[in-house]
């Protein structure tokens, strides 16, 4: 099984399951999004949307009305494609710790949901995540995936090795290969047993070639839909492997046993 461990809820949703097709994916993780970058036509409406993602970035507009329409959309993703996608629900940071609990318990597992994410903590700020860490431990181990790349810092990085090795029950992934600190992230993964590292636009193409050789076993094939390409990134994987049991741990196998899926 082909498993694309990224990607965001696209409109309309039938164009992501398009690009899946294309690149011959079988299912793709399915996180919630309020920026929609592939809805722009020209440069102004691109900066208007990337407008949003750099607020969400930076800890801006977090509302609990931004939630609830991006978990909606969400929601029909899931019901329209239900052998495609694998959904992930993501609770604000700026709870308190009872409620980020309270919110894993009724908008993941109450979802049906099968784990947490995409995660995006201010610069410098990583250690927002302890509490939705402590819910999932709570919850039996639910994975938790983080933002990775910019403006994620190498010591947040740093802070989230520290966290995962607290709840060594809960899988930590970071997404984007960890932007430019990707040598760092390749680093603190392969000496956190219980981290991640998915490889979604990747800069250039000797860094995934080099997570893959130093963690085989927990580098997992994404492509950041809509941000990346599906196609694109299937091939990065495959052009840096042999064809073998290394590509396919990378391409699905892993991802299908860290989402129960195996």
């Amino acid at each position: 099984m082909i498993i694309d461990a990224h990607g965001h809820v696209h409109d309309p949703v039938a164009d992501h399951v398009a690009l899946l097709d294309e690149a011959g994916v079988d299912r793709a993780v399915l996180f919630m999004t309020r920026p929609h970058p592939e809805r722009a036509t020209d440069l102004a409406s691109l900066r208007r949307e990337m407008a949003i993602l750099n607020d969400r970035l930076h800890g801006r507009g977090d509302h609990a009305d931004t939630y609830q329409a991006a978990a909606a959309e969400l929601d029909a993703a899931l019901a329209a494609w239900p052998d495609r996608f694998i959904g992930f629900g993501s609770v604000p940071l700026g709870l308190p710790e009872d409620r980020i609990a309270a919110a894993v318990e009724r908008e993941v597992v109450g979802r049906g949901l099968r784990g947490i994410g995409e995660l995006t903590p201010p610069p410098g700020q990583a250690a927002r995540v302890e509490p939705v860490l402590r819910a999932a431990d709570e919850q039996g181990g639910l994975p938790v995936v983080v933002h990775g790349s910019a403006p994620t810092t190498a010591d947040d990085l740093r802070t989230l090795a520290t966290l995962a090795r607290r709840y060594p029950r809960v899988p930590l992934v970071v997404s984007q290969l960890g932007g430019p600190n990707w040598m760092d992230a390749v680093e603190l993964v392969r000496e956190t047993p219980t981290m991640y590292l998915e490889l979604s636009t990747a800069s250039i193409v000797f860094a995934v070639r080099l997570a893959i050789s130093e963690i085989p076993e927990r580098t997992l094939f994404g492509s950041d839909a809509p941000y990346g390409d599906p196609v694109l990134a299937r091939a990065t994987v495959e052009r840096v492997t042999a064809s073998g049991e290394i590509r396919d741990r990378v391409l699905g196998e892993t991802a299908a046993a860290l989402l129960g899926l195996s």
